[in-house]
């Protein structure tokens, strides 16, 4: 399986490349490689990948939380997809994986990339399907200490009154999962720009 995404991801033009063998390798190599997205597979000996993901989101020692996370796995059941979702993953696709699924991945990822919410203990895209645009700060409704962060910008003085957009379905959806070459929610028509660096 890995040779195969390597061969996809060199297909899409993508070069440098870093392979691991399990979460505890891939998260040693983020401390020395500045990857812009993750390829991560579930079922991993020692450290799995939901367990990376809740590391490289929640560790004060990771070197970007805000990485996006894309989820390879061979196990589609819904309450699995809403496990990784909620350990942070920002797309995830079911095995086998197609390269044109792959590709729509990586074209939302890099075309809609989504605000980061923190909340309780959460830290990771924002999990709501039709998260409404902002500028700077959003709130959960009558929830005052969930903020939506932009990696981009600083985040802002609280203020007392904003409005939420009602609760979705995450970019990680549960419903798509048994379709590896399902379209999902955030993707465009346009062709992505491609990532330079990935380690899966």
């Amino acid at each position: 399986m890995r040779s195969l995404i390597r061969e996809m991801l060199h297909a899409f033009g993508i070069r440098e490349i870093r392979e691991c063998i399990d979460g505890d390798a891939g998260f040693n190599t983020l401390l020395q490689f500045e990857a812009d997205l993750l390829l991560v597979d579930w079922k991993m000996e020692e450290c799995d990948g939901l367990e990376l993901t809740r590391k490289i989101r929640t560790d004060p020692k990771s070197p970007n939380k805000f990485v996006p996370i894309v989820m390879l796995t061979g196990y589609s059941e819904r309450e699995r997809v809403i496990e990784a979702r909620d350990a942070g993953v920002t797309e995830f696709m079911s095995k086998p994986v197609s390269a044109k699924a792959l590709y729509k991945r990586f074209a939302a990822v890099i075309e809609h990339p989504r605000p980061y919410v923190e909340h309780d203990d959460y830290f990771g895209p924002d999990r709501r399907r039709s998260a409404k645009s902002f500028v700077e700060m959003d709130r959960r409704a009558n929830d005052p200490n969930a903020a939506i962060m932009d990696p981009e910008k600083p985040i802002p003085a609280p203020e007392n009154e904003a409005d939420a957009a009602p609760e979705g379905e995450s970019s990680a959806d549960p419903d798509a999962a048994n379709d590896p070459g399902a379209e999902p929610a955030a993707a465009g028509d346009e062709a992505a720009e491609e990532p330079r660096q990935v380690a899966k």
